[in-house]
């Protein structure tokens, strides 16, 4: 039998990886093994680059350099995995990418806040430094299976239709709020079955 691919899972701001048991729950080990990193930013202003590099560092750890991984980023954990794809070389050895809510676009929710003080969070204003250079080469992208999820009432990515990838396939989800994606049945269940996709 084939080795199981393993799955690593990114949360958000404010979040930890905690804000994956429904999930995980659900999953039931059916895809093991897991990577849970927890990557503190500081209320928001650790830069999303630095937050790569951590993620960066427990992948190598956990899997070496080599291994084929897919990778899960809810929110701020997307943009933060889609940064170890496209600029620290993650691209070659990620298999399928999944975004769940993740600011790819920007936040109008992001703007209001200083990024002097807040560096991760002005990473996800519209037209950012970061941003603005993910989008400028894409070609790392179009060679993985990528998949995002949404809401289009979703407060915290807002408008809810930014917070999908530019590459992939996309879907809606009926659910009302962001923190329902990974604990409402109706954001769960479509998850676990493109987790659980061969």
């Amino acid at each position: 039998m084939a080795e199981a691919t393993p799955l690593v899972l990114i949360h958000g701001l404010w979040d930890t990886p905690k804000v994956f048991r429904t999930l995980l729950r659900d999953l039931n080990h059916r895809r093991d093994p897991l990577l849970l990193p927890h990557l503190p930013h500081g209320l928001g202003s650790k830069p999303l680059l630095d937050l790569a590099q951590r993620l960066d560092e427990a992948i190598q750890s956990a899997f070496g350099p080599e291994q084929p991984i897919d990778l899960l980023g809810f929110s701020m954990g997307g943009v933060i995995a889609r940064t170890w794809i496209q600029l620290l070389a993650g691209a070659p050895r990620t298999r399928r990418f999944i975004s769940v809510a993740s600011p790819h676009q920007g936040t109008l929710t992001a703007v209001p806040w200083p990024g002097l003080w807040l560096a991760g969070v002005a990473d996800m204003k519209p037209g950012s430094g970061l941003l603005e250079r993910l989008n400028a080469d894409l070609e790392p992208l179009r060679r993985i299976d990528c998949c995002s999820f949404y809401t289009l009432t979703d407060l915290t990515v807002f408008p809810g239709w930014l917070g999908v990838l530019p590459v992939g396939r996309r879907q809606l989800l009926p659910v009302l709020r962001h923190d329902c994606l990974l604990r409402a049945p109706q954001g769960v269940q479509p998850l676990l079955a493109e987790l659980l996709r061969p």
